[in-house]
């Protein structure tokens, strides 16, 4: 996977310089964009990192750019910087999913600090993904019927249950089950329940 790295979208030349040389100090790889629409072309959601965009520029704005990224398929974590810090503003940057929103100027420390946190919680959340995907791609090998099965396992049917509820036999119920556990990479029903929660885009 590539190195994280920290995204800086500013319409300041200055800013992003300074930005960009306080992450080069230390060892945080960095590239930046003049503008929303610069970095939206560039950006690959296979890059992890964190997006770090200034509120007020000309065109798109921070803000607009936080709503773009929530929604695409693995969003970076966003921190918010502005010039102009007031209430509202702050509001709807965390409402709108903002790691943190912070006022120019701000320290070398804390802003590094959270640049490592975003870092992190993308990590996690990459993670997290990479584990879904893989349930995924599991449960599609599983046959309609092995799915029908594992459903009703979960739910806590027993054998004689299932095969009623199915219109099968009981040895016919006990061959899909094994097979659904196998299919699934479980050694037991609370193992196969967890995977089923996920399924459902549920933590267990």
């Amino acid at each position: 996977m590539p190195e994280p790295t920290v995204f800086i979208v500013d319409d300041d030349d200055a800013v992003r310089h300074c930005i960009s040389v306080m992450c080069d100090l230390a060892g945080l790889p960095c590239e930046g964009f003049p503008d929303g629409e610069a970095f939206m072309r560039a950006y690959r959601p296979t890059r992890p990192g964190c997006l770090v965009v200034d509120q007020r520029m000309p065109g798109m704005s921070g803000l607009e750019l936080l709503q773009w990224m929530s929604v695409q398929v693995q969003p970076l974590p966003v921190i918010v910087i502005t010039g102009h810090g007031d209430v509202p503003v702050a509001v709807n940057a965390f409402r709108g999913g903002a790691l943190d929103f912070l006022e120019k100027p701000f320290a070398d420390d804390y802003f590094l600090e959270r640049v490592r946190e975003a870092f992190a919680r993308d990590a996690e959340a990459r993670q997290r993904a990479g584990e879904q995907a893989n349930v995924f791609t599991r449960y599609r090998r599983l046959s309609r019927r092995e799915r029908s099965v594992m459903d009703l396992m979960v739910r806590g049917l027993a054998n004689k249950l299932i095969a009623a509820e199915l219109g099968i036999g009981i040895r016919t119920v006990e061959s899909h089950r094994a097979k659904v556990l196998k299919k699934m990479g479980t050694a037991s029903l609370s193992e196969l329940t967890r995977l089923h929660l996920r399924l459902q885009g549920k933590d267990a």
